[in-house]
């Protein structure tokens, strides 16, 4: 035999004895990461898979197996999961960065509470600060800045002297092809629309543009358009509960035209639309959004607040120490407006909460996409970034949202909306590497998600220490933001 053949024939006996020998003995797959004894949470069919382990290599999930497999694999780095409940990362759906470019830096300080409150990726809903926020968005991107995947819809369109800062107002057709232009220049993610003084007319050509362009199109929707009518037209998604709530009036359409031809003004048409909502109505119209796969974002968290003001004035919130003094001083103007109202208008204004929230089990019945979004940032009066979506959580379970609905809203929804899906919004093979572990079950109660002992970003490991030591570090920047802020009121 040939030294060559020789070689040959025992490469090929050591090769059938390695096919052969039981799998402990043969050499373990290299990743980087192993979370033992895990239970992980399925968020698409709401149960538990007890007793996992889940591999991770560089910023991707690589198995995820019962954890009597977890030998086949090899890692320098091993947490014991053991009573850990594993969710993805979490997706707040809608927040603002926003203020003015002197509050840039307080807006930044944004980033760390969401990760420190497992939040992998945040939907920003326009604001005034678009180009920090697409330099943020792009420096996460590569991995130069910590922080949540940041989608934006750049800035907002509008009609002329709106109320709203930052956006981009539009008077004719020309000008919002125009917009959409500079939209686009941008890779904004979605586009925004809203209505403080476009005209409806603007408003649906607007949306029908950025559709024809393949831009997802989330709204608020003029009074006077019917709900069914913007959606047929396209609308991706209505912002803001109360929105939708319009659709369940059995006389919608009719009431919406008396107030675009000037009959009756939008307070009363609210009162007759109130008057008039009916059950079957709105679970019919809701089912006719959920087939056109208009979606809906409630952001209950923020109304909440600001209804409940008369009982919580939120003035010594813990959490108040990780807001800076420029973004806390644009929280003003929504409590000197609830200041306002007598005790006839708190009652309703608690009652109008109450009716809106109420939808929120007939858009689940109907198949309508809920997204999980705080509307925190600037202005939202003590609607926190980052603890913020764990109230939203709350208020959908409060609402009759089970805490398995609660989760697909704040995780795999926000990633199929956005079309993120296959490597976002649930924890399996072949996905980012974004994992939440807790230290209760949030399928039992949804408070649970508040309980984070460690999230994986991206494949980075952020223990609960670290976790702190980012709050530590929001805490001691707003501390010292403050004694700027004082030095300069106390300047002559």
């Amino acid at each position: 035999m040939t030294r060559l053949h020789a070689f040959r024939f025992a490469a090929l006996v050591l090769a059938c004895a390695s096919a052969g020998a039981p799998a402990a003995e043969r050499a373990a797959e290299p990743v980087d990461l192993l979370i033992r004894h895990a239970n992980v949470v399925d968020v698409i069919a709401g149960r538990l898979r007890a007793d996992r382990v889940i591999a991770v290599r560089g910023d991707r999930i690589v198995a995820i197996e019962p954890d009597a497999r977890a030998a086949r694999y090899a890692a320098p780095r091993s947490i014991d999961a053991t009573g850990k409940y594993a969710i993805p990362g979490l997706w707040d759906m809608h927040v603002h960065f926003g203020g003015g470019d002197k509050l840039i830096e307080e807006n930044k300080n944004l980033l760390p509470l969401y990760v420190a409150h497992g939040i992998a990726a945040v939907r920003d809903a326009a604001g005034d600060l678009s180009p920090s926020v697409f330099e943020w968005r792009d420096a996460v991107a590569a991995g130069r800045l910590e922080g949540p995947t940041i989608f934006t819809s750049g800035p907002k369109l509008e009609g002329y002297q709106s109320i709203w800062p930052g956006d981009i107002e539009v008077g004719s057709s020309a000008e919002i092809s125009k917009a959409l232009d500079q939209l686009q220049g941008w890779k904004v993610d979605f586009v925004k629309i809203t209505d403080n003084t476009l005209s409806p007319e603007l408003f649906l050509d607007a949306l029908k543009q950025a559709r024809a362009r393949g831009f997802k199109v989330s709204a608020h929707v003029p009074f006077v358009l019917p709900i069914d009518e913007v959606s047929a037209a396209g609308l991706s998604s209505i912002e803001h509960i109360e929105y939708a709530y319009k659709a369940g009036s059995s006389q919608e359409a009719e009431i919406s035209a008396m107030v675009r031809r000037g009959e009756i003004d939008s307070r009363e048409g609210w009162n007759r639309i109130q008057a008039t909502f009916e059950r079957k109505t709105a679970l019919a119209a809701y089912r006719r959004l959920a087939q056109r796969g208009t979606a809906v974002t409630p952001t209950l968290n923020g109304s909440f607040v600001t209804t409940y003001l008369d009982r919580d004035d939120h003035k010594n919130d813990p959490y108040l120490k990780y807001i800076g003094p420029g973004l806390q001083a644009t929280y003003a103007w929504r409590v000197e407006r609830a200041a306002k109202d007598d005790a006839a208008a708190i009652v309703r204004r608690h009652e109008r909460y109450q009716r809106n929230a109420a939808i929120l089990p007939l858009l689940q019945q109907a198949g309508v996409n809920i997204l999980a979004g705080t509307d925190a940032g600037f202005l939202n009066s003590f609607n926190y970034p980052g603890v913020g979506l764990h109230d939203e959580m709350q208020r959908f379970v409060e609402s009759g949202l089970t805490p398995a609905q609660t989760l697909r809203a704040a995780t795999i929804n926000g990633a199929r909306f956005l079309g993120q899906d296959k490597e976002h919004g649930s924890l399996e093979a072949g996905k980012a590497a974004d994992i939440v572990l807790l230290d209760a079950d949030p399928l039992r109660d949804i408070g649970a998600t508040r309980r984070i002992d460690t999230f994986v970003l991206r494949g980075q490991v952020h223990d609960r220490a670290a976790l702190d030591a980012m709050l530590a570090g929001v805490a001691k920047e707003v501390a010292e933001q403050r004694v700027e802020a004082d030095k300069a009121v106390a300047k002559p």
